[in-house]
């Protein structure tokens, strides 16, 4: 990466950081009002037929993960010009989410500096070993590994572990605000359940609320997954690693049909996103048009995607992700 290249790619980028309050509070409205709008539907439905009530919670599903992607914007202090607005904002967003707004920004924060840094992993990153870490672990580490990335864990259990108890305890070395900030979500959290159990009975509640929760946090996963788990994706150890470089070349254009883009808050441009995190997401899609650079980047479909969750080890001497299967062939040939 020239620094002629990263000077171009800066400049461009700086017209769309800049947060349009009239846009942000549009996509409030028509992200909010649908979700309780459907999760309302989603619970009358249950006096005519649950797979009615199961088909209502998967659209609710998509704009949990649409306020998901509002909480994520103001993580960034992308959503709104004022620090203020956007903590508020981002607060009330991960009650309804089920995130802590603070302790998720700092994990965020340094995902971010650190994603594709082969020496950096393990903060706010999907567990991820090289070949040789692979074979130079133990047996149990190995046996961790696997039930990690194995599909039905990692997207099964997975939201059920990360989002239901991992969220709710801070960080060794968080400061007050941080801490407070948890403790106020969690109480929004129980607040909130408990008068939705109290108006309409637990288990109505539940029956409505945890195919939304599994659906959404599922998809959520997928995402994150699938957005630094792709064929030609980067990693490099840290005298190599390169900001740029980690951005456009490590994280994927996630090219999906244009509702679904829409529902997910373009956040299938995560290469600008990692490139520009200040960029609001509602201008993620004129940002990468606007670049004849970022529409040369490592682009993935739908279906193409689906090929990801074959790569389970990252190659550092061919520099791709491989399965389990080619470390028999690392056993035959040792890799230095």
């Amino acid at each position: 990466m020239t620094k002629e290249r990263l000077k171009t790619l800066r400049k461009q980028m700086l017209p769309f950081e800049k947060a349009n309050r009239n846009k942000s509070i549009y996509q409030l409205i028509n992200t909010l009002v649908p979700f309780f709008g459907l999760w309302t539907l989603a619970y009358f439905s249950l006096s005519i037929h649950y797979l009615l009530t199961l088909a209502l919670s998967v659209l609710a599903a998509g704009f949990l993960i649409r306020i998901f992607i509002i909480f994520h914007d103001c993580c960034h202090n992308s959503f709104f010009k004022s620090r203020r607005a956007n903590k508020i904002v981002g607060t009330i967003a991960g009650i309804i989410t089920i995130f802590p707004y603070s302790a998720w920004a700092h994990d965020h924060s340094v995902h971010h500096a650190t994603s594709s840094n082969l020496d950096k992993r393990g903060t706010g990153d999907i567990w991820l070993l090289t070949v040789k870490e692979y074979m130079d672990a133990s047996f149990l580490t190995k046996v961790g590994y696997r039930l990690y990335r194995n599909p039905i864990i990692m997207f099964g259990l997975g939201p059920i572990y990360t989002f239901l108890f991992k969220n709710r305890f801070n960080r060794k070395g968080a400061r007050l605000p941080e801490r407070l900030n948890t403790y106020l979500t969690n109480v929004g959290i129980v607040a909130l359940y408990a008068f939705m159990c109290y108006l309409i009975g637990w288990e109505a509640f539940l029956l409505v609320q945890t195919p939304i929760f599994l659906i959404s946090g599922a998809a959520g996963i997928w995402l994150f997954y699938v957005q630094h788990t792709f064929e030609d994706s980067y990693f490099e150890p840290d005298k190599e690693w390169e900001y740029v470089s980690a951005a456009i070349e490590g994280s994927s254009f996630y090219k999906l049909p244009k509702p679904l883009q829409w529902m997910t808050g373009n956040i299938g441009y995560h290469h600008v996103h990692h490139l520009a995190p200040r960029v609001p997401n509602y201008e993620l899609e004129k940002a990468h048009t606007n670049s004849e650079q970022l529409q040369n980047v490592p682009t993935i479909s739908l279906a193409t995607s689906l090929e990801s969750l074959r790569f389970k080890l990252w190659d550092e001497e061919k520099k791709i992700f491989v399965g389990y299967r080619a470390v028999k062939q690392y056993r035959k040939v040792p890799i230095s």
